[in-house]
């Protein structure tokens, strides 16, 4: 019977009714199917992520031998605060005064790295010749390469130029580790900005420069505070650079730094440790929980154009 009717329906012109298939699920329920799956996995990975900041803060107000018994626990009668007073209120290898020499190399960082990333990415996108394609390929080579495998090369570069265990030589470091990734994302999102912009910058009389920090350089905003964030964060967490950059004898200690050089070399007094890792942690968790969605925006505003 319903094969005379699909035959009726064509003779007559009209388009036959397909009917799906009784076994083919529908996008609801494909989509439930596969929910506990995709909450299995969310599952795992919270637990993976909250374990370790749990551990930090239960452990950063309680004594050696409760973390040591039973790292997991909550006594709450013996929770105190004499640990967390004594990283704060120390006046040797304490996490409040790298603070200061922290913020110091994020802005000089921060600073350089735009002025450095932001004309050199314009000149990248706004030409289309291909000697200029490989200087951007070149830079991209630098995001392949780790930054502990280059740090030996980098003391003998710094020791030659007389920049070895100097501030001067931590930041030209940093800013150089910076660079390929700030140039490749400003890079994606000027050619999102119509070329017509620059040449009505060109009739009004504005130089390349000029137009570049007068009309660009404002529109770029997502992409700078992207480039701040991750800069910021990446470099609020290195540890290796300044450890081996800066020696001991420099008097200069970043957060990590100086986590380091508060623990024993042959024990370690956890109540130094998780207080000082507390302190040193939360800043950059709370920046990023804040800053999170003009990360995502700024690394997706290039991706499509127009």
């Amino acid at each position: 019977m319903v094969v005379v009717l699909e035959a009726r329906e064509t003779r007559k012109g009209g388009r036959p009714k397909v009917r799906p298939p009784e076994n083919d699920a529908g996008p609801a329920e494909r989509e439930g199917a596969r929910s506990p799956l995709r909450w299995a996995l969310l599952g795992v990975l919270f637990v993976v992520m909250v374990v370790p900041i749990y551990l930090l803060v239960v452990n950063a107000f309680k004594s050696q031998q409760d973390i040591l018994d039973n790292p997991f626990s909550i006594p709450v009668s013996g929770l105190t605060f004499a640990h967390m007073s004594a990283a704060i209120s120390s006046p040797q290898f304490n996490v409040i005064g790298g603070y200061g020499f922290t913020l110091f190399l994020v802005v000089m960082v921060d600073v350089l790295c735009i002025l450095l990333a932001g004309p050199a990415a314009y000149a990248i996108a706004r030409s289309l010749k291909r000697r200029t394609q490989l200087v951007l390929l070149y830079f991209l080579a630098g995001t392949f390469i780790p930054g502990a495998a280059v740090i030996i090369p980098v003391i003998y570069v710094l020791r030659e130029i007389g920049l070895a265990n100097t501030v001067t030589g931590l930041v030209a470091h940093d800013v150089a580790s910076t660079l390929p990734v700030s140039i490749f994302l400003f890079v994606g999102f000027i050619r999102t900005i119509p070329v017509d912009i620059d040449h009505a910058a060109t009739i009004d009389g504005a130089g390349r420069y000029r137009t570049f920090w007068t009309i660009i350089f404002p529109l770029m905003r997502p992409a700078v505070v992207t480039v701040l964030i991750l800069n910021s964060i990446g470099i609020w967490n290195d540890f290796v650079s300044p450890q081996i950059l800066l020696s001991p004898s420099s008097g200069h200690y970043t957060v990590t730094t100086a986590i380091y050089a508060g623990i024993s070399q042959y024990s370690t007094d956890l109540t130094k440790v998780f207080p000082n890792l507390l302190l040193a942690v939360a800043p950059v968790v709370i920046f990023f929980i804040y800053m999170q969605r003009h990360i995502i925006s700024g690394l997706t505003v290039g991706a499509v154009k127009g």
